[in-house]
């Protein structure tokens, strides 16, 4: 008996945690601020605050992303990526 609930709360525990986590890495929708810059449509996209990406909409001519290279304000076109954007994800920090 004692091993089934022990069993039973272990499950329970992982599960309720897994599921909390599961809530946490979804970042829901991003917001969308649309603007007026000059002669060009501006959206910036945002996720938990984070400026992750603009998207440049001249009048004339084709619409372009400017997406971030780092948590520094560094953006890049992404159709002219210069070389290879390296992945930097924080796994450690202390």
């Amino acid at each position: 008996m004692i091993r089934k609930f022990g069993f039973g709360l272990a499950a329970a525990l992982l599960l309720g945690s897994a599921s909390v986590m599961a809530q946490d890495a979804v970042p829901g929708d991003p917001e969308v601020t649309i603007r007026q810059e000059g002669d060009r449509t501006v959206e910036e996209y945002r996720v938990n605050g984070f400026l992750y990406a603009i998207k440049v909409i001249p009048n004339s001519g084709a619409p372009y992303y400017l997406v971030a290279v780092d948590e520094d304000g560094n953006y890049v076109r992404s159709d002219q990526p210069d070389g290879l954007r390296i992945p930097s994800w924080k796994i450690f920090e202390w």
